[in-house]
């Protein structure tokens, strides 16, 4: 990292510091044109591409993921039109759900069939762990990421009363986490000095370095449905081999159906690496 420092004429300058946070995204116009936008607070990146180029491995396109002016010209020209996905805050529930609700299903039919009950007994049994199971799980989720986000925005006041009331102390304390990834001292005072001119983006960093926590943009309500809808869709799999049969009233080899549709959805179940 290397960092010049502004000449002694300019020091009085510092308000302007802030101009730094600042990144270029795409906005679509009236007229199909793609153009960059500045916006506040964030780096002049496609994230999205970033991580696509790491995964392929590919220095080129990495390359392009941190150039937004070359970004600009390709897509004005037509040559760079991709659309990244999105949801990707709702991996964690999605994953979580969708699992515990294949393997207690499937935990509910292998019990009911070892006891040899009837098809309809085990399809009643099913869709009542599916939802009493999938409610449990949705609220756990709920409670869980309000607590979270609860947890982090005290943290977040109390880092800003910190800064608000003892602003030296907090900059020491930033100096030192550096020291200790190896940065040399003079560097960062250096450091710590241009980022606290900025104060949000000082408590965002101190957040992250001296606690650990990156504040994000979840919703509790939003991670409870997916965590019970991935739970219902996914659970249903173990029973839908009973559904067919009392249907269509079939009677033979009913659980090893069930058991091998379970086992291929484990099996083929995408991963976040995968999407």
């Amino acid at each position: 990292l290397m960092i010049r420092r502004p000449p002694r004429s300019t020091q009085s300058r510092s308000s302007a510091a802030s101009d730094v946070y600042k990144r270029q995204v795409s906005t679509q116009s009236t007229w199909g044109q793609t153009i960059l936008k500045m916006e506040n607070n964030g780096p002049r990146r496609d994230l999205a591409a970033a991580k696509k180029a790491y995964q392929n491995q590919d220095v080129d396109q990495m390359r392009l993921a941190h150039n937004p002016d070359e970004q600009a010209r390709l897509m004005h020209n037509g040559h760079l039109g991709e659309k990244h996905k999105a949801g990707g805050e709702f991996i964690k529930s999605f994953v979580y759900g969708g699992l515990d609700g294949i393997i207690t299903t499937y935990s509910v039919v292998a019990g009911s069939a070892g006891a040899d009950l009837s098809t309809a007994v085990i399809i009643i049994l099913g869709i009542a762990n599916l939802i009493g199971d999938g409610l449990s799980m949705a609220l756990g989720d709920f409670l869980g990421t309000k607590s979270e986000m609860e947890f982090t925005q005290a943290e977040k006041k109390r880092e800003a009363w910190e800064v608000d009331n003892n602003i030296e102390g907090e900059k020491l304390e930033m100096v030192e986490i550096y020291e200790k990834k190896g940065i040399a001292k003079d560097d960062a005072k250096q450091i710590v000095d241009i980022i606290s001119k900025n104060r949000a983006a000082f408590i965002d960093i101190m957040m992250i370095e001296e606690l650990g926590i990156i504040e994000g943009e979840e919703s509790a309500v939003k991670n409870a449905l997916v965590t019970f809808f991935s739970f219902a869709i996914f659970g249903f799999v173990p029973i839908i081999t009973y559904v067919v049969a009392h249907i269509f009233d079939l009677t033979s080899n009913l659980f090893l159906t069930a058991t091998l549709l379970t086992a291929c959805l484990l099996y083929t179940s995408p991963s976040p690496r995968d999407s």
